[in-house]
């Protein structure tokens, strides 16, 4: 899996996208989990966020707004300790003022993607996390295309949550990777049910989505609720796949 044919993503081992036809259903907080757990396996990880019109990967890893430096190679991207495990890239590094809105269209947007794709200096990674924006549109072609010139994409992660709105959703999210060959690693089930704080029992919030287990496509994992942060949903899949 993994193989590389060159550029700035050339010692780059896996790479990795977080897709879901919802918005609000966790994708960023699934790609932070996934990528601290990772970094707590011992793994050098890097977080691209495409999500050019809400970024949300700076303010989970409480990175603020430093600065984006050049080299030789592209932009350097922002690194969260000093070991340089965890990198980042995101358009919220970008941005004068957080709270500015990004008023683009199609052709603006798939232009920065190839960017962030082609000219940020990751080095060596042992995994490379896409997080995307809600739907199958600009954003996720863009992606896509400019990542295939440079790598092999091992495949997609998809989120959801148990209500028929955001599993109809899924579904087209599952019709968009049959459509463009990208593999389905698996499915998380986000927002499951409510932890209880005091007495620790998970309630279901809705009816689990086990009508999405068709065509061998598996639901991993199933994340509950909580008070805090859980421990990443699919640490399991981290241990066995990378």
């Amino acid at each position: 899996l993994g193989k590389h044919s060159g550029g700035n993503l050339a010692q780059v081992q896996h790479v990795v996208l977080i897709l879901s036809g919802k918005g609000g259903v966790g994708k960023s907080t699934l790609t932070t989990e996934l990528a601290l757990a990772l970094r707590h396996a011992g793994k050098k990880v890097g977080i691209l966020d495409v999500d050019l019109c809400g970024p949300s990967i700076p303010r989970m890893l409480s990175v603020g707004k430093p600065e984006v430096h050049q080299c030789d190679s592209g932009w350097v991207p922002v690194y969260t300790d000093a070991q340089k495990s965890l990198a980042l890239m995101s358009i919220g590094f970008l941005l004068e003022d957080p709270d500015e809105a990004v008023v683009w269209r199609g052709p603006k947007k798939t232009a920065l993607i190839g960017q962030f794709v082609s000219d940020v200096a990751w080095g060596e990674l042992d995994v490379l996390l896409v997080d995307t924006p809600p739907g199958t549109s600009d954003e996720h072609l863009a992606v896509l295309e400019n990542l295939k010139k440079q790598h092999k994409v091992d495949g997609a992660i998809l989120i959801t949550t148990p209500q028929a709105v955001s599993t109809g959703d899924v579904r087209r999210e599952i019709t968009f990777c049959k459509k463009t060959g990208l593999r389905i690693l698996g499915i998380v089930e986000n927002m499951s049910g409510f932890v209880c704080p005091h007495c620790s029992v998970s309630t279901p919030i809705c009816t689990h989505t086990h009508h999405l287990c068709w065509n061998a496509v598996l639901v991993a994992n199933r994340s509950p609720v909580s008070f805090r942060l859980s421990s990443c949903a699919l640490f399991h899949w981290t241990q066995s796949s990378v």
